[in-house]
C-alpha cells in the first residue's frame, strides 16, 4: 500500500480513466467570500453571512466552498499534473447534497469527462431543478453543455463502448423532481439527441451498455419492485429481464453477464448475477447467511385493496415471524415519505419492517396515491392534494386489513417519517379514533412555516402551487395539519434532528407544543447532531427503543 496523491485538501471521490493513465477526483474548493475574508482582524468569530438562498442544504451550512472535479496524470503509482476543470466556478459537481459518483463518467479513450452540474446560485438554484450534462475535453480544456435548453433534471451520463454516444436520464418538467426519468442518447459526432423511452411509461436508472454497444440494460420500477430491463437502441424495443418480489439497486457488466445488488423486505442487499438471455439470477454473495440461518423472517404478502375511488392499490403486509392465524395481533399503518417515493421491496436499516413484525406487529405498507412504479398519473396525483385521496388510500388499507380475524382493530398504530410524518400529523386530526398511538419522525406540521424554512423551494412550488403569500393563496394550504389540532385526541411521539434542513426541527417543536397544550400524552425525541435521517449507531439504537417503547405502551398493551 502506498500514497499516490499529495493534494493539500480532502479528496471525496475518484476514478481511474479506462486507459489507466489518468484519474479524476472531486474536492472542495473555496471560491466564495467568507466572513473571515471580510473581517480578518476577528479570527475567533464563527459568524456566517449570506446574501442569497441556499445558505444551508440538507444537513450542512454553505461553507463558501464548492465541489470541483480535478484531473491528473497517473503513472507508476504517482499522480501529477493536477488540474481543476472548473476553475473559479461557484457551483458543485456533482449535485449537492449527495454528490453521487455516477454523475461523472470517463470516455473510453480517457479524452473526455461528462459530468452533471446545476450551474445556478442562490434563489435561482433554490427554485430550479435545471441541472445539465457537461462535456469536458482534457486536450483543449473546453467545456460544452450538452443539454442546453432542457429545463428539468439531466443526470447520470454513460458513454457507449466506442465513445461515440452518451446516455443520460432527463426529466421534462421544470421544478418537478419526481417526474418521469426519461432515457436520452446523444450522438457525440453530430450532437443529435434521441428520446429512447418515449413509448415506455416508466422511469429509468442505472444504465449499462453491452460490450458491443448493441444493447442497453437499466433498472426500472414496476408495481412496487425494481427490475432489470434490456433495450435495443436501434429499434427502441424493451424487454423485462427479471421479475419477482425484490429490488435491484445497482447494475454493472461483467463479461457476458450482469452483476447487481438485490434486496427485498426479507433480505438486506446481496450481489447477484443475471444472465440477460433468459433472466437467470444467481446469488453470488452470502454476507448475512449466518444471521438469516438463526433469525426467522416474517412473511411478506402482496394484497390488493380497493380504494374509495374504485382503484386497485398494492399493499405490502408483513407478518410476525411466528404468525398464527388463530391469534390476534396489533397492527401498524406505515406512511411513506417522499411523498413520491416507492414502498417497494426495500430493506431499510432505519425503518425496518422485519423488526416491526418481530416485535409482534402486523405491518401494513400501502402504495398510496403519489407513489411511483404504478404509472405517472398515479404518481402525479398527489400534487396539490396532500390531505386528499392519498389519505383516503391509507385509511382504506388499514380498514381492509383490520377486518381480518387475526388483527385486533382496537390496537392500531400509525407511523411515518418526512411526508410520512406529515401524514401522521394529518391523520391525527382525521382518523376518527382508529389509532391508539402515533409516531411522527421529521414531519411537516405547518405547511406555511415549512415553506419559508426549507431549502429546495422547487419542491413546495410544484406540490403546493407556490408560497402561502401568493395571491390568491394556493388551495393546497388547506391541507396543513396545524389547522386540525383541535381534533387531536391520541398519544403521539415526535422525533426530529437538529441538522435537518429539509424539514427543520421547528416543525416538530410546533407539533409537540400543540399536543401538550391539548393535554395529550406526548414525547419529543430530539437528536441535536442528526439530520433528516438518524445515522449514528447508538442514536439509532435509542431511536428503536423509544419507537417500540411508545408503541408497546399505547398500542400493544392497550386493554391488557
Amino acid at each position: 500500500r502506498r500514497q499516490v496523491s499529495f493534494y493539500s485538501g480532502d479528496i471525496n471521490s475518484f476514478e481511474y480513466a479506462p486507459t489507466g493513465d489518468k484519474i479524476y477526483f472531486t474536492a472542495e474548493v473555496k471560491t466564495d467570500t467568507a466572513p473571515s475574508d471580510l473581517y480578518p482582524d476577528l479570527p475567533l468569530s464563527n459568524a456566517k453571512i449570506y446574501d442569497d438562498l441556499m445558505a444551508r442544504h440538507w444537513n450542512h451550512w454553505h461553507d463558501y466552498a464548492f465541489s470541483h472535479i480535478f484531473t491528473a496524470r497517473y503513472k507508476e503509482g504517482t499522480v501529477t499534473e493536477i488540474r481543476d476543470i472548473m476553475p473559479g466556478e461557484q457551483w458543485d459537481a456533482t449535485l449537492s447534497p449527495y454528490f453521487e459518483p455516477q454523475e461523472i463518467a470517463w470516455s473510453p479513450d480517457g479524452k473526455y469527462i461528462a459530468y452533471t452540474s446545476k450551474k445556478l446560485k442562490g434563489k435561482e438554484y433554490a427554485v430550479s431543478t435545471n441541472s445539465d450534462i457537461y462535456l469536458y475535453s482534457l486536450e483543449t480544456g473546453a467545456t460544452e453543455n450538452l443539454t442546453e435548453g432542457m429545463p428539468g433534471y439531466d443526470r447520470n451520463p454513460v458513454f457507449s463502448p466506442d465513445g461515440k454516444k452518451l446516455l443520460w436520464t432527463s426529466m421534462a418538467t421544470p421544478g418537478y423532481e419526481a417526474d418521469k426519468d426519461r432515457l436520452f442518447l446523444i450522438d457525440l459526432l453530430t450532437r443529435e439527441k434521441t428520446y429512447l423511452t418515449e413509448q415506455f411509461g416508466q422511469s429509468v436508472s442505472n444504465m449499462v451498455w453491452s460490450r458491443d454497444g448493441s444493447k442497453i440494460y437499466f433498472i426500472s420500477g414496476i408495481k412496487a419492485t425494481f427490475q432489470v430491463y434490456e433495450m435495443d437502441p436501434a429499434t427502441r424495443t424493451i424487454r423485462q429481464i427479471t421479475s419477482g418480489p425484490h429490488d435491484y439497486t445497482s447494475l454493472a457488466l461483467a463479461g457476458d453477464v450482469l452483476v447487481g445488488t438485490r434486496m427485498s423486505i426479507r433480505m438486506a442487499p446481496e450481489i447477484f448475477s443475471i444472465r440477460p438471455s433468459d433472466g437467470t439470477e444467481t446469488q453470488l454473495s452470502f454476507v448475512n447467511k449466518n444471521i438469516y440461518d438463526n433469525i426467522p423472517m416474517g412473511e411478506v404478502r402482496e394484497r390488493w385493496v380497493k380504494t374509495t375511488d374504485g382503484k386497485n392499490m398494492l399493499v405490502w403486509v408483513i407478518y410476525p415471524p411466528d404468525f398464527d392465524s388463530t391469534k390476534t395481533y396489533p397492527a401498524l399503518l406505515y406512511c411513506q415519505g417522499g411523498p413520491q417515493s416507492a414502498v417497494s421491496q426495500f430493506f431499510s436499516f432505519r425503518w425496518n419492517f422485519q423488526i416491526m413484525a418481530a416485535n409482534g406487529y402486523i405491518v401494513v405498507a400501502p402504495n398510496r396515491r403519489g407513489l411511483p412504479t404504478f404509472g405517472q398519473e398515479w404518481n402525479d396525483q398527489i400534487a396539490g392534494d396532500y390531505g386528499g385521496q392519498n389519505m383516503k388510500d391509507y385509511l382504506s388499507a388499514i380498514d381492509n386489513v383490520s377486518k381480518e380475524p387475526y388483527v385486533d382493530a382496537s390496537r392500531l398504530g400509525c407511523v411515518g417519517a418526512s411526508y410520512g410524518g406529515y401524514s401522521v400529523f394529518w391523520l391525527a386530526g382525521h382518523h376518527n379514533k382508529r389509532f391508539k398511538a402515533f409516531i411522527a419522525h421529521c414531519g411537516i406540521f405547518n405547511l406555511e412555516s415549512k415553506y419559508a424554512s426549507t431549502e429546495e423551494l422547487w419542491f413546495p412550488n410544484h406540490d403546493l402551487g407556490g408560497p402561502p403569500w401568493k395571491n390568491p393563496k394556493p388551495a393546497s394550504y388547506r391541507f396543513s395539519p396545524h389547522l386540525y389540532v383541535e381534533n387531536w385526541d391520541t398519544p403521539i411521539l415526535i422525533i426530529t434532528g437538529g441538522n435537518d434542513f429539509r424539514i427543520p426541527y421547528t416543525e416538530s417543536l410546533q407539533a409537540f407544543t400543540a399536543a401538550r397544550l391539548r393535554n395529550l400524552p406526548a414525547r419529543l425525541l430530539f437528536f441535536p447532531e442528526e439530520s433528516h435521517f438518524v445515522l449514528k449507531p447508538q442514536n439509532s439504537i435509542l431511536w428503536q427503543r423509544e419507537f417500540f417503547g411508545w408503541l408497546d405502551k399505547y398500542v400493544k398493551r392497550h386493554n391488557q
